[in-house]
C-alpha cells in the first residue's frame, strides 16, 4: 500500500536566482552569443520572411524577423540553463 501522505509530504524546493546586474548580464552575453552563432550558422537567411524594421548594425538584409527571434530564444534557452547552473554551482 502506498501512502500517499508521506509521497505529498516529499516535496522539492527550487532555490532560483533573484535577479541581479550579474544575472541580467549573463543574460545578454547568451543571447549576443545564439545571434553570433545564428549569423554563421542560418543556411538561407532572410527567405520568406518579414525584414527588420530597423537595420541592425552588421547584420545587414542577412536577418529577418524570424531569424532574429529564433536567435534570442535559442539565447534565453542558454542563458535559463546558465543561469540555473551557476546558480547550483554557488557561483551566482
Amino acid at each position: 500500500m502506498i501512502y500517499f501522505n508521506l509521497l505529498a509530504a516529499q516535496t522539492v524546493v527550487v532555490k532560483t536566482a533573484e535577479w541581479s546586474p550579474t544575472v541580467g548580464l549573463v543574460m545578454s552575453l547568451s543571447c549576443l552569443f545564439a545571434v553570433a552563432v545564428g549569423f554563421f550558422v542560418i543556411q538561407h537567411p532572410g527567405e520568406g520572411g518579414p525584414r527588420l524594421p530597423l537595420k541592425l548594425p552588421g547584420l545587414g538584409d542577412r536577418f529577418g524577423s524570424a531569424e532574429l527571434l529564433a536567435t534570442m530564444s535559442f539565447g534565453h534557452i542558454i542563458g535559463a540553463g546558465l543561469i540555473l547552473g551557476l546558480r547550483n554551482a554557488g557561483v551566482l
